[in-house]
């Protein structure tokens, strides 16, 4: 339990996903047989490498990786290094990059939207509000128009159909904006109470959900977030911010999703994967070792 300076009380809910993960991570790649390195520091993250055919790589049910690794685009996203390559563990030819770590929320996302099958089931579909399969592309910039006719162009993680997404998974909150620089959004004010939004003084906490609603609401596209079922710290600030907008019509357009609950619609190779390595258990797939993990101060 930590406190804040102003005096609430909040729960780690981040750190102790990370742990797990960790742990589950840790787990699964001896189990089998996977290369992979840990951080350092206390609470080490999981680095999967990819085999050295390249045919398959840790982090990854291979039937996704084999589907990343036929898409141009989606291979690209592979690529992308990440920020602590450098000091977090040791120097070797190949950097580390962002879809290495166990604690991933993109490399969580492109498990499931890129493994065959998954979009052709029915239960997906209309839980995301598509009306036919659609192919995902990742890294999408949003164009949130800005005052003076210029756009924010921040990555948004992905676009299936008419809807945007926002993936969460150990991410500690959905990040902060300085007020004077939200108000330079075009149509902030038109889409919500703006007293409403939560803040803490002059900067406004979950900015993330507050473009990708305004992302949502220029474009005329839906919006939802996923985020673990274990994170309802992450619940709480979605509510918050949903509670400041404006119009019915908007709020419908606009959902949260746990990784749980879409797993309860994926084929059941996909829902083992999900559950052994990310303990995100659903219906008759129960996520393994929670009595080791609970022995191990983990739970």
């Amino acid at each position: 339990m930590a406190v804040l300076e102003s005096g609430v009380r909040t729960y780690p809910y981040a750190a102790e996903l990370r742990r797990e993960l960790s742990y589950r991570s840790r787990q699964y790649a001896q189990h089998h047989q996977l290369r992979f390195q840990e951080s350092y520091g206390l609470s080490p993250v999981v680095r999967f490498l990819p085999s050295e055919d390249g045919i398959y790589h840790g982090n990854f049910l291979r039937e996704s990786y084999r589907a990343i690794q036929q898409n141009a685009a989606w291979r690209q996203r592979l690529e992308k290094i990440h920020a602590q390559s450098n000091n977090s563990f040791p120097r070797e030819e190949r950097r580390w990059r962002e879809l290495d770590s166990s604690n991933s929320s993109d490399a969580l996302l492109m498990n499931i939207f890129c493994f065959p099958g998954t979009l052709r089931s029915r239960g997906i579909a209309q839980m995301l509000g598509l009306d036919h399969p659609q192919k995902p592309d990742f890294g999408v910039r949003a164009r949130v128009p800005l005052r003076g006719e210029k756009v924010d162009r921040t990555e948004i993680d992905m676009r299936l159909g008419d809807l945007l997404v926002e993936a969460k998974l150990t991410e500690a909150d959905f990040q902060r904006c300085g007020w004077e620089a939200l108000e330079t959004y075009r149509d902030l004010h038109e889409v919500f109470e703006v007293r409403e939004l939560p803040r803490d003084g002059d900067t406004c906490l979950s900015y993330q959900l507050v473009r990708n609603v305004l992302a949502a609401y220029a474009t005329g596209l839906s919006f939802s977030v996923m985020a673990d079922a274990r994170r309802p710290d992450l619940k709480e600030a979605w509510y918050a911010v949903m509670s400041s907008v404006r119009t019915s019509e908007l709020r419908v357009r606009c959902k949260m999703i746990t990784w749980q609950e879409l797993s309860e619609e994926l084929p059941r190779k996909l829902r083992i994967f999900l559950a052994q390595k990310y303990g995100i258990a659903s219906g008759d797939v129960q996520a393994p070792n929670l009595t080791e993990l609970m022995e191990a101060g983990l739970l």
